[in-house]
């Protein structure tokens, strides 16, 4: 490839961190937007969430035609998902040939369950493999909640061959909890006859968030506490991804990768800086390595395109990402009491969003469909 040609993105994509999107609209589809990033800016998935099909649905008027057309006595949360799963295929589409070209490697697209349901294991469960079946595309990624009860959800849908994206993980020790659900849906999926070549998944970390939550109580300390903000994030993603490649590998892990299995790779999510302190592409350059994937924003694909510099950092400097727990607890800022609230915290919101973007709809469906 010509010099040229090599964007930040680009480059970012040699050192082995694949890019998706997180963002999915109807308008992006079909007016080239999304084909766009594809093509220009080396995007290679799409992630949604409850939040990003509010913003979607709820604006504009793309979505019209299909709401005046859809019965009307159908319930407005089957509404959604009409809405929703046209989009996911229509996205699926235009991924599907980089699924392809890189043997499944790349080219999802994830869609989440109802949040409602991330306390419910088989609610949970029954939703997924619900969604898979509607949607009826290898490179869908169904999205389930980190939560405790989501991780033998988690298990029971990857024994059955359907790829996840196990999303809102804030702690290293429920990324483990996450890694071992993925794997022993693995080797129950290999016991039972079936082919774990076909089936992937990510374990999306969600970075921004922990800063803030961590920030906000640095703040309260104040004093010398305050030179700490910024660090967590950061510093437990970089101590997740040793941890993931500490866990797949060793002979119980060989022996799955024998049998066709891939690593579940782990997902920078929320990267967007929330502190215009900071650096606007800080969650991209520092979190760099192989076999990752950061899932942005498009204002944070813009931005680390005009002036991101992609280099190797995601193992920097780990003796102090190590230090820097226990620097925390020194201050009184308790790590797990910072990682359980935001998981509290991030399924609320998506659960308030969801249920926002349920009457927004039943609005608009109202007065396009007069009863």
């Amino acid at each position: 490839m010509p010099a040229q040609n090599l964007t930040p993105l680009r480059l970012l994509s040699a050192l082995g961190q694949s890019v998706w999107i997180d963002n999915l609209s109807r308008e992006s589809n079909r007016a080239g937007e999304l084909q766009r990033l594809i093509d220009e800016d080396s995007v290679v998935g799409a992630t949604s969430n409850p939040t990003i099909f509010e913003k979607a649905m709820t604006t504009g008027d793309a979505y019209e035609q299909q709401l005046r057309e859809l019965d009307p006595g159908l319930a407005i949360k089957d509404v959604f998902w009409a809405l929703a799963e046209d989009d996911i295929r229509d996205a699926c589409a235009l991924f599907r040939p980089i699924f392809d070209g890189g043997g499944g490697r790349d080219g999802y697209v994830s869609l989440e369950v109802d949040p409602g349901l991330a306390y419910d294991t088989l609610a949970t469960f029954r939703e997924a493999i619900r969604l898979h079946e509607s949607v009826d595309l290898p490179n869908l990624m169904v999205k389930i909640p980190a939560t405790q009860p989501g991780l033998a959800a988690i298990e029971d849908v990857i024994s059955k061959g359907r790829s996840i994206n196990v999303t809102l993980i804030f702690s290293l020790q429920r990324y483990e909890q996450v890694a071992e659900s993925y794997i022993r849906g693995l080797e129950r999926l290999v016991a039972e006859g079936g082919h774990p070549a076909s089936v992937a998944s990510v374990a999306s970390f969600f970075v921004s968030r922990i800063d803030t939550e961590a920030d906000k109580r640095l703040d309260e300390i104040g004093g010398e506490a305050t030179s700490l903000k910024g660090k967590l994030a950061i510093a437990n993603a970089r101590l997740a991804y040793q941890s993931y490649k500490q866990i797949f590998a060793g002979p119980r892990w060989e022996y799955l990768q024998s049998k066709g299995a891939t690593p579940q790779r782990v997902l920078w999510a929320s990267t967007s800086v929330k502190n215009p302190d900071y650096p606007d592409t800080m969650y991209v350059e520092e979190l760099a390595g192989a076999d990752t994937v950061n899932t942005m924003p498009e204002a944070t694909i813009r931005d680390f395109q005009d002036h991101g510099r992609p280099r190797p950092l995601l193992e920097s400097d780990l003796h102090g990402a190590r230090d820097l727990l226990a620097q925390l607890a020194a201050v009184g800022v308790d790590y797990e009491d910072v990682t359980d609230t935001c998981e509290r915290e991030g399924v609320e919101k998506f659960a308030d969003s969801f249920a926002e973007l349920l009457t927004a709809l039943e609005q608009k469906r109202s007065a396009l469909v007069p009863a």
